[in-house]
């Protein structure tokens, strides 16, 4: 795809539960609602379209609009699939559930008019923030950036830091959001500092910045080497998942073995339901395999149509903590 270094705009969000970020304004392009990603065009907000291909700029009044598509780096920069809906005599709208999407760091996307010319925000919107790639400010395409996680006092997972009373300013850094040094203050409290996220699934690295000095958490035994030959602390977060067997309400006993208990045939013993057996454990994010033993028989979960082969040829279910 070509691209001019001309102007871009840059929206910040998260990932789960989409808490944004940095502007007090409403920012343009879109919006987040729930779990849904509500893309809207304002024809009012933009002057100028510029031909993708010839770079031919065109007023707004010379360009009669027949369609406008969500193009970008989710879509393989596709003009066709994510047309907007016309909701009102300027604007247009797409929705997006956050499944479309998938757990990059950052998306580029713009707004295609007549699936040949983009949309080109004005310089001088107060509400559009500028950016650049690679030292380079690219032309009409919005940049979003999304993380793994956000701030919430309901969150999953809390960070504590105890003393360093007389620190001015804690942030906590890792790979849920890029490590960014700014992002995440962490609020003083009268052991030390604290900051309880809303975090998806994943196996995390971490670390404290103390006013500008990074450094591993001191009450944290899980760690691992980084390439400053330093150590970064680990976090597993998981998520409780539910593997229901209907029927087979005969059987004496009745098993659940998967890549997460290293198909232990004993361990996870499940418990008898009206419907049939259930049993619930806690699963870190990502795909797992697995498999019932009903009465010493393998078997794959029949109301699951989602399988795979593994390694030594055999057939087992998947489920995908997400």
């Amino acid at each position: 795809m070509k691209k001019f270094i001309l102007h871009t705009a840059t929206i910040i969000l998260t990932f789960i539960g989409f808490y944004a970020l940095g502007q007090t304004n409403e920012l343009k392009g879109y919006k987040i609602e729930g779990d849904t990603v509500v893309f809207t065009f304002d024809v009012r907000e933009y002057s100028k379209f510029t031909q993708e291909y010839t770079g031919q700029v065109v007023d707004f009044n010379d360009l009669d609009i027949e369609n406008v598509v969500v193009s970008g780096e989710f879509n393989l920069w596709s003009r066709d699939n994510w047309e907007m809906k016309k909701t009102g005599n300027h604007t247009y709208q797409l929705r997006k559930n956050i499944n479309d999407f998938t757990d990059e760091f950052s998306w580029e996307f713009k707004y295609v008019i007549n699936n040949a010319y983009w949309a080109e925000p004005s310089r001088k919107d107060p509400n559009i923030a500028k950016a650049t790639k690679n030292g380079m400010r690219m032309h009409g395409v919005y940049n979003l950036k999304m993380y793994t996680a956000y701030p919430s006092e309901n969150g999953n997972a809390s960070f504590k830091l105890k003393g360093f009373k007389n620190a001015k300013r804690v942030i906590l850094a890792g790979s849920f959001n890029k490590w960014d040094e700014h992002l995440f203050k962490m609020n003083k409290t009268e052991y030390g500092w604290e900051l309880t996220l809303q975090m998806k699934p994943d196996i995390y690295q971490y670390r404290y910045i103390v006013d500008g000095q990074w450094m591993e958490d001191p009450n944290n035994p899980y760690k691992t080497r980084n390439e400053f030959d330093e150590f970064n602390s680990v976090i597993n977060i998981k998520e409780y998942t539910t593997f229901k067997l209907r029927g087979y309400t005969n059987a004496q006993k009745v098993v659940l073995a998967g890549s997460f208990n290293n198909w232990d045939e004993h361990e996870l013993v499940m418990r008898k339901m009206d419907y049939g057996w259930k049993y619930v454990i806690p699963l870190s994010g990502g795909k797992h395999h697995y498999k019932f033993i009903v009465d010493g028989k393998w078997i794959v979960d029949p109301n699951n149509s989602v399988k795979e082969y593994d390694g030594d040829g055999h057939i087992n279910s998947v489920c995908m903590v997400k």
